[in-house]
């Protein structure tokens, strides 16, 4: 009851946001390192490409920490016999591209546009609210970000995501 609860004020959560200059790739590798054991126990390798010299976005460092921990965690789940994590992020031409990759058993097709819908899960229960993409979803979209997905099962899932490079003034 408290996972939902704590996932549903999250979801509400509708303050003002301090948004500062965030390095993604740090936050990325805060991330990988919450989830190194459980990945671990899980039989799963993880595979790190992360430019080393991204350009800071535009963003809350905790909350962009939720959703690759959402993403992380999920793509854990769907292999739940051991598998690879990949992911990558490197600067685009329109921004900071990062792409989270599983080689679970992928997101059935029929599945696909309704997984940032609240509450939507196919996870048993007591293993998921549903509510992990639809906040994830929420956090990117208000980071100026897009999240996309593709999947043809059983070859796992990517996720790709963008955000816009926080752009400085040039004083002349």
């Amino acid at each position: 009851a408290s996972e939902i609860v704590n996932s549903l004020l999250n979801f509400s959560r509708t303050g003002p946001r301090q948004f500062e200059d965030v390095d993604l790739a740090r936050v990325i590798r805060e991330t990988l390192t919450l989830v190194e054991h459980q990945m671990a126990k899980a039989g799963i390798q993880v595979q790190a490409e992360l430019a080393g010299a991204l350009p800071p976005i535009r963003g809350n460092a905790n909350q962009l920490q939720q959703v690759f921990l959402n993403l992380f965690l999920n793509a854990r789940d769907a292999m739940e016999q051991g598998g690879t994590l990949r992911v990558r992020a490197w600067e685009g031409d329109s921004g900071v591209q990062v792409e989270v990759a599983d080689t679970g058993l992928g997101i059935p097709a029929e599945h696909v546009p309704r997984i940032y819908d609240p509450f939507f899960t196919t996870k048993a229960s007591r293993k998921g609210t549903g509510l992990g993409l639809s906040i994830t979803y929420g956090i990117v979209r208000d980071h100026g970000g897009v999240i996309e997905v593709e999947s043809r099962p059983p070859e796992g899932a990517r996720f790709r995501l963008e955000f816009p490079v926080l752009r400085k003034a040039v004083n002349a």
